[in-house]
This record gives structure tokens, sequence and C-alpha cells, in this order.
């Protein structure tokens, strides 16, 4: 099957719906505490991968459940290496945000920010977007080198509002503007998509 003119797919990765069938590596990932808190997850309760399997089904096929739709990264040879969210969308400002993780083993070979690249395209050449506004906690530097990677400028700081390991860090804001990830984009987008 030829899926080289696929708009789900990137470069490393393809985004798929989240499944049921990705609760095996979604228990997985919560044995990584510090994952979990950097994403702003916190330390959650001990949960099943039953429980996980039942969770992940409210948001199969792309449901948007209160705002938040659910994708799976895989690399190209069918891996599940992550995950991806698309939320806090606002029609009438022309906004919206995501968050992505991608899983311990699969760190650090350019996976979250081939998918993310897939989300930013879709959320503004798509959906008609004027913005992405984004965040992460102080001292995650790779969130914040993927955010300057993708083209997003340091829009400032919220002092002491996350809280985790016994005490409150800053929250580090990021935006991009449509103008701002077409010249950031341009050279990373497919073929077929043509150049803006």
């Amino acid at each position: 099957m030829d899926d080289t003119r696929y708009f789900w797919k990137g470069h490393l990765t393809r985004l798929r719906p989240v499944s049921p069938d990705d609760a095996e590596r979604s228990w997985r990932d919560r044995l990584d505490s510090p994952g979990r808190q950097v994403l702003q997850l916190g330390i959650e309760l001990p949960t099943t991968v039953e429980d996980l399997r039942e969770r992940l089904a409210r948001f199969a096929n792309c449901r948007d459940v209160d705002g938040l739709i659910l994708f799976t990264i895989e690399n190209l040879d069918g891996e599940d290496v992550g995950g991806l969210s698309y939320h806090t969308r606002n029609r009438k400002d022309g906004n919206f945000s995501f968050g992505v993780r991608v899983a311990a083993p699969f760190r650090g070979r350019g996976y979250a920010q081939d998918a993310t690249r897939i989300l930013l395209r879709y959320g503004f050449l798509e959906r008609n977007y004027h913005k992405c506004n984004s965040a992460c906690v102080e001292g995650n530097t790779a969130s914040i080198r993927l955010h300057h990677a993708l083209g997003f400028r340091d829009e400032g700081r919220q002092r002491e509002t996350l809280f985790m390991n016994g005490r409150y860090y800053d929250e580090l804001l990021f935006g991009l503007t449509r103008e701002e990830f077409d010249a950031n984009d341009a050279p990373y987008r497919p073929d077929w998509m043509g150049a803006t």
C-alpha cells in the first residue's frame, strides 16, 4: 500500500487513533514516574492494564472527549512509540494546544518533533487556527528544545505554578503563530504538499 501522500505520515512517524489495544504500552509508560511528572501528569494512583483499556476506549477513533483528542505515535516500522494530544481548541480566538510524550526507549530519535509537526500542520493548514500555545515545566530541557526546534517563541513564565517532588516549579510558556509555523515548517513538508 502506498502511503507516501498520506497526511498523517511524517518523515519518521505516523499518527493513528488511540486504541484500547494501546493499554499495555500506556501501562508501561506509567512506570516512568519522572517522565510523567515533567509532562505535568503528576504521580497517578496505581492502575491496571484493564482500567487503561477502558479509558482508552473512550478516545478510540479520534473521539473528542471534553475537548481532548488522543493519537498514538508509531514509527515507520509500526512500533507504538508514544502519544500526542490535541486540545484547548478555541475557534473564536483561533488557537489550540498539544501535548506529546515519547516512551523512554524511543526518546532522542526525532519522533516527538516529527509527530508534532503533523499535528501542527493539521491545526494550521486544515483547521485554520492562527496560533498554537504550549507550556512545559522549568528544567524540561527536552521539551524546551522541541519547542524551539518547531519555531515556538518564548512568551513568558508563570512562577511557582506547578507542584511536584514536594516543591513548586515555574511553568514556561511558548507560542507559535501560523506565519512563524509556515517559515519553520516549509523545509520539512512533504513534496506533495508544496511550500506555502
